[in-house]
């Protein structure tokens, strides 16, 4: 029983108390003290207080280090690069005085004298808080925003009012189990409306490369865009795209940091559009990137446009503490974008052209032989003949080869 409960307790009786005979009181005092394990004097006092309206007040006794020395500790701790307690006391007892005569600390006599005489634990103690600050710091850190991403909106939640040509845009890393050097990077694009997406692949992350994917495949976009929407990624968040946006009239929004739901849609395709079908693997060959890119233009491209229904949410409530969500009915993007009624005739005409013209069943036997020319690449590039599940991550590049091996896997044919 805390403190707090303690005195309503008594708070409670204190009635009774008062009322009550001489031996109903001890009779009384005898229980209070059983339940809540106080002595009988101390019990009498607090319901003497209680009655007369006036409560103890417990005087703090005043800080033998104050500010000033926690002050110093500070300094003196960032100047000797954070030690702990136990290695810079010592380096107090040795280097103080002369940091006061070099003039590299500013401290008055009684503060000096009062950090000398600090042990290891009570430096610690007082340097507590300076530690966590600089701890999350470093964990957390992301820099301030630079110029352009302060002229930029942040765009928080659920897209509400969605028309045709409101895209958000990601980037998928293929850097297997190593980030070091240079690898692919998919830049992955979403229509929130209509779940149009189109792909396309970029050897490293330079923002010209990632500027003119962006422009690619807005050329095979079948809508004219609205806005963009992307993360706090450099490769987007630049003068660059900044001024493209403005020059053609285009809302530019990003997320907030660290907030993966503000690109929830995006980061949904990045796994069933991507790494589903291509994996975890390293790919940093050109005759890969090939392949890929060719995935994206074409035959995947077609796929999951065409042929792949997509379920919206409409809302979700709370029922008896179980999440409930309501979906829509199942529809391709293709229909989507028919359905809408934004785009013009002339291009709806020609989406449904080639509509007809396509082939489910052969579109996917020509993406898994990719996909399976795809796997046989990355192995023949190993000196040592490897097998690695792709669907699952790789692990770091440190770790030896037997502690990652496999069994035997190929993609599906």
């Amino acid at each position: 029983m805390d403190m707090r409960s303690r005195k309503q307790y008594l708070e409670s009786l204190l009635e009774r108390y008062l009322k009550a005979r001489k031996k109903q009181k001890g009779l009384l005092l005898n229980e209070i003290c059983r339940n809540l394990g106080q002595n009988r004097k101390y019990v009498i006092r607090k319901l003497a207080a209680l009655a007369s309206g006036k409560i103890k007040v417990v005087k703090k006794r005043r800080p033998y280090y104050g500010r000033n020395v926690q002050r110093g500790l500070e300094e003196t701790w960032r100047i000797f690069d954070y030690p702990c307690g136990q290695r810079l006391r010592p380096l107090i007892q040795t280097e103080l005085l002369r940091l006061r005569e070099l003039g590299e600390i500013k401290l008055s006599v009684a503060t000096t004298a009062k950090m000398l005489t600090a042990s290891p634990s009570t430096i610690d103690r007082l340097l507590r808080f300076k530690k966590q600050v600089w701890k999350a710091g470093r964990r957390y850190r992301s820099g301030n925003a630079g110029l352009i991403a302060k002229k930029i909106p942040l765009r928080m939640g659920e897209w509400k009012n969605v028309h045709v040509g409101q895209v958000d845009m990601d980037l998928v890393l293929h850097s297997g189990g190593s980030a070091a050097g240079e690898f692919g990077h998919t830049l992955s694009t979403l229509d929130v409306f209509s779940q149009w997406w189109e792909g396309e692949i970029v050897m490293g992350r330079a923002q010209v490369r990632i500027f003119n994917a962006i422009k690619e495949i807005e050329k095979r976009c079948p809508f004219a865009w609205r806005s963009m929407h992307s993360d706090n990624d450099n490769a987007f968040i630049n003068r660059m795209l900044y001024d493209y946006a403005q020059a053609h009239q285009r809302e530019f929004t990003r997320s907030r940091p660290y907030r993966k739901n503000d690109n929830a849609y995006a980061e949904q395709k990045n796994f069933t559009h991507v790494r589903k079908p291509l994996g975890y693997l390293r790919y940093d060959t050109p005759a890969e990137l090939e392949i890929i890119r060719d995935l994206y233009r074409g035959d995947m491209r077609l796929f999951k446009n065409f042929f792949q229904p997509v379920m919206k949410l409409i809302h979700k409530h709370r029922v008896e503490g179980r999440l409930h969500r309501v979906y829509d009915e199942p529809k391709t993007p293709f229909q989507r974008l028919l359905e809408s009624g934004q785009l013009s005739k002339e291009k709806s005409e020609q989406l449904q052209q080639l509509y007809q013209s396509l082939n489910p069943a052969e579109l996917k036997r020509r993406i898994d032989k990719k996909l399976t020319r795809l796997y046989e690449l990355y192995r023949n590039k190993k000196k040592n003949s490897i097998t690695v599940n792709p669907y699952k991550k790789q692990e770091p590049s440190m770790v030896t080869f037997s502690m990652t091996q496999q069994s035997n896997f190929r993609l599906p044919i």
